[in-house]
């Protein structure tokens, strides 16, 4: 049992029979009153996320939540799928339990599959990955009077970001996967 104690940053813990994991936590104790912990938590079912107190009484139980190195293979509609790295075997996670983070998935790309109680619930991408730049403008004499000195390019995956206008079609360039931003040319 996890008392508020060890609710920290990065901890997973199960509430209403659903994982959690904190975002951000806090220790208050303010004069005349019981201590509390403000966190930050995010489903990690839902993805939503809420702003919690904890008493010094709460308890919560660790929640069982397994992580397990895949490979991405595809996706349709509803699903995409997974390899696992040491089983091989394929899994199937809808595709409103990965999100935006589709985006950043190309063909054989390394991903961490989380599980709860033995089923896909998610995945994690590295905070960086590499992808070719399919289709960008030429950049021309004069696109930074404005002082705009971005462009916008596709990627592989068919996500739009803005890129320096040295950057041309047919490079690969690093993106962070949390803020969707240009990083580096690779």
């Amino acid at each position: 049992m996890l008392e508020m104690s060890d609710l920290r940053a990065g901890v997973v813990f199960k509430m209403n029979n659903e994982p959690y994991v904190i975002l951000w936590s806090n220790f208050l104790r303010m004069a005349q009153r019981k201590p509390v912990r403000q966190a930050k938590v995010k489903n990690l079912i839902t993805g939503k996320i809420l702003e919690l107190s904890f008493k010094l009484d709460d308890r919560f139980e660790e929640a069982d939540v397994q992580r397990a190195k895949a490979t991405y293979l595809y996706h349709d509609e509803d699903h995409a799928t997974f390899m696992d790295a040491t089983t091989f075997e394929q899994t199937s996670v809808p595709i409103a339990d990965i999100g935006e983070q589709l985006r950043y998935l190309n063909d054989g790309g390394e991903v961490t599959l989380l599980l709860f109680e033995g089923k896909p619930i998610g995945i994690e991408l590295s905070k960086k990955v590499e992808l070719k730049i399919s289709e960008t403008a030429d950049a021309t004499r004069g696109d930074t009077a404005q002082g705009s000195a971005t462009k916008e390019a596709k990627l592989e995956t068919g996500f739009t970001i803005k890129v320096p206008m040295f950057i041309k079609q047919g490079d690969t360039v690093r993106i962070n996967t949390d803020t969707g931003e240009y990083v580096e040319r690779v």
